[in-house]
């Protein structure tokens, strides 16, 4: 065996298991498939780790069921696929895992739950109890219910945050690809496997490309904003291929299957992670250069005075976009006031602003509530 991987002591795991490593070439849900990565998570299981899984399937189940000829394109029929295949897949996974002795309990996202800190904390709480009395935790996006303002799109941006909400010490995404490339494989025969991510550089962004296959959602460059987010938090994530026999006890023996994703060195914790990751902006706010320079590099808040322009409706405490005068985005965070108040007082000095408003008026935006992105390489990353 090659030289083995130091991974991380894993005691919580979140696994990530996309539509084509459980889909046959029809897209249709595969049992055989289903079952054999349920062995391996409860094998994990016995061993003493815990596990959460997300799972799609969902859409490919009801695809079966309803006897499509194949997958549908437009959401109605999607989420009309997925309301009738959830069921059966949580069925399937409850059978197998049953066969092991376990419990299921299935928890479905849509990104309005991240987006809103009760439900956040509320799901926090849910994965605690679930974890603590044995259960196995399902997860998956609420496909029958999610427009496209609140969707994932794919469950590789969910399961990282799933990863961070639940504080697990490792993610492995299970894909239809062996892992990150120096090049497209499907276009290069020359391209060689990267075994490991120090940190995403543009060039690992150019490497990702584009992807997908023909049933699925996600690709590379999703998976490594993905890695991103888990990364932020201090966790590492692997990706590699679904259907490489026993692939999840081999990984965690340090076996060096697909790539892994070392976290970044920088730990973001609890808030300005949530503000960095599980939030929508609701609108955008321009700075001059004096406040851009105060944002970055003073460690300050946004004050009236560096305001340039709003744009956007929303009320204080929503989160909102940071952006400066060459339109590069430098921060996220909450809005102490509402739109029309930011219009009200930009580029006005603290005291005049408070004149103004008849009250005090101190910061736009907190420091506490604020997020820094930083690097310019391959997109700009939290901190």
């Amino acid at each position: 065996m090659e030289k083995e991987r130091k991974l991380p002591r894993v005691k919580r795991l979140v696994v990530k298991v996309g539509t084509y490593t459980l889909s046959d070439a029809s897209g249709r849900l595969d049992r055989d498939q289903v079952r054999n990565l349920v062995d391996q998570l409860a094998s994990l299981r016995k061993e003493g780790l815990e596990v959460i899984l997300v799972s799609s399937g969902a859409i490919a189940a009801g695809v079966e069921l309803l006897g499509l000829p194949e997958r549908p394109r437009d959401i109605p029929s999607l989420q009309a696929a997925s309301s009738v295949g959830q069921g059966s897949l949580l069925r399937t996974y409850a059978d197998c895992f049953a066969d092991h002795g376990l419990l299921v309990g299935q928890v479905l996202f849509t990104q309005y739950d991240f987006a809103h800190r009760r439900q956040y904390l509320n799901a926090r709480n849910t994965f605690r109890r679930l974890l603590q009395q044995g259960v196995v935790p399902l997860v998956n996006e609420n496909d029958t219910v999610a427009v496209e303002e609140i969707r994932f799109g794919d469950n590789d941006r969910l399961a990282s945050l799933v990863a961070v909400l639940t504080g697990a010490d490792l993610l492995v995404m299970l894909s239809d690809v062996a892992g990150l490339f120096s090049a497209d494989p499907r276009r290069d025969g020359e391209a060689e496997l990267i075994h490991e991510v120090e940190a995403i550089t543009p060039a690992i962004v150019k490497a990702a490309g584009r992807a997908g296959g023909e049933h699925s959602t996600g690709g590379m460059a999703s998976k490594l904003e993905a890695v991103r987010v888990a990364g932020a938090a201090g966790i590492g994530v692997v990706v590699a291929p679904g259907r490489e026999p026993d692939v999840l006890t081999r990984l965690l023996r340090g076996e060096r299957i697909g790539t892994y994703f070392h976290a970044s060195r920088r730990k973001m914790r609890g808030q300005k992670h949530w503000i960095a990751y599980g939030t929508t902006p609701r609108g955008t706010i321009v700075v001059d250069d004096g406040a851009r320079e105060a944002i970055l590099n003073g460690g300050k808040s946004l004050l009236p005075v560096g305001v340039v322009e709003c744009r956007g409706d929303f009320n204080p405490g929503d989160p909102v976009e940071v952006m400066d005068l060459k339109g590069e985005r430098i921060a996220r965070g909450l809005c102490g006031l509402s739109s029309a108040e930011v219009n009200q007082v930009k580029g006005l000095r603290t005291d005049q602003a408070t004149l103004l408003m008849g009250e005090t008026c101190g910061e736009v935006i907190h420091r506490d509530y604020l997020v820094v992105l930083e690097g310019k390489g391959g997109g700009r990353s939290m901190r």
